[in-house]
């Protein structure tokens, strides 16, 4: 069924050729952009370490977006941590911390709604295009059996919220837009290595090509909805 979405997606998507990338530094932002320049697109990177780019703060993001000028076919946010300041998930609500759960919320939820605030105006509304938020599937409600991770959990589920309702509100302008939430797997960092038990791995790369694949893929049709590196919908 994936494959058959994919392909009926591919057959009708546009062609990317200029990309923004938010986090462009980080692991998966990096393998992101250099698979995406590796297929022939023009990408521009913005980060913290590189530009300064700060996602929690809405002046910062505002100034350093306001400089762009678009379209982008493809604008991708791959901010986020799972860890902040050397706070784990937490694997009992006993371990709970508000400022660590804030954290959470402002760089996980906030950094990425004050990026899709700013950054729609560097999308074309006439012709195809894809907004991408990095989220995580543990942030579905519905996908979770397991508990625990309160604060990841809470921010990845409410970036998910921002992202279907501005699926909504851009359907409006932008008939052709694609906002989506995307997972992509457990990728090998520094961080996940502490955390993956026996859940399978990938390197950065491979991610990046799943993500890629699944990005161009993207139609108006998807728009509002949470899929997998495999192009699977998660669900909210």
């Amino acid at each position: 069924m994936a494959a058959l979405e994919r392909a009926g997606a591919a057959a009708s998507s546009g062609a990317m050729d200029r990309a923004l990338i938010i986090g462009a530094s980080g692991g998966i932002g990096s393998a992101v952009s250099a698979e995406l320049s590796r297929r022939g697109v023009e990408v521009t990177g913005l980060s913290r370490s590189s530009d300064g780019l700060d996602v929690t703060d809405d002046a910062s993001v505002e100034r350093h977006l306001s400089a762009l000028e678009g379209p982008f076919d493809l604008v991708f946010c791959a901010t986020g941590a799972l860890e902040i300041d050397g706070a784990a998930p937490e694997k009992t609500i006993k371990r709970l911390e508000p400022e660590a759960m804030l954290a959470q919320l402002r760089l996980n939820a906030i950094g990425p709604a004050l990026v899709l605030k700013h950054a729609i105006r560097l999308v074309p509304r006439a012709s195809p295009a894809v907004m991408a938020t990095l989220s995580a599937r543990v942030g579905s409600i519905g996908d979770n059996a397991i508990g625990g991770w309160y604060s990841y959990r809470t921010a990845k589920a409410a970036v998910n919220q921002v992202i279907r309702s501005a699926a909504i509100e851009f359907g409006r302008s932008h008939r052709h837009l694609a906002c989506v939430a995307l997972h992509p797997g457990t990728v090998e960092t520094a961080f996940t290595e502490k955390y993956a038990d026996s859940h399978p791995t990938v390197d950065a790369g491979t991610a990046a090509r799943r993500l890629v694949d699944v990005m161009e893929g993207l139609t108006a049709d998807h728009t509002g909805r949470f899929f997998d590196y495999a192009f699977k919908e998660i669900p909210w």
